[in-house]
């Protein structure tokens, strides 16, 4: 299972940017689907997450700011995120819980200027 995050980009304090992640197993079957980031020097933490029943969940740092959404179809989690701040500044990953596994996409870096 191959999982392909794109969207990071360089952007002011205000901004907004849309992640993307390609499962090529397809996303039907997961029990989850997840956003992760990591900052430098700190831990990996999750950001936002959505389950098979379209349920979702996230940090508190970003709630009311990113909005986490999936499309089967296109085998695609998506993640918006809106008013961002420089403490956004990180590598982030899309993560894929199949029951049986887990799978990393390779990270996207979004970085936020004030």
């Amino acid at each position: 299972v191959q999982l392909q995050a794109s969207g990071g980009g360089l952007v002011q304090a205000g901004g907004s940017l849309r992640l993307s992640c390609v499962a090529s197993a397809g996303i039907l079957n997961t029990n989850a689907m997840g956003w992760y980031r990591q900052a430098p020097g700190k831990q990996r933490e999750l950001v936002a997450v959505v389950i098979r029943s379209g349920s979702t969940n996230y940090a508190d740092s970003v709630k009311g700011r990113f909005t986490i959404s999936k499309d089967n179809t296109w085998n695609t989690v998506y993640l918006q995120m809106n008013n961002l701040e420089p403490e956004d500044t990180a590598v982030y990953y899309c993560n894929a819980d199949y029951g049986w596994d887990r799978f990393w996409g390779q990270g996207t870096l979004v970085t936020v200027s004030s």
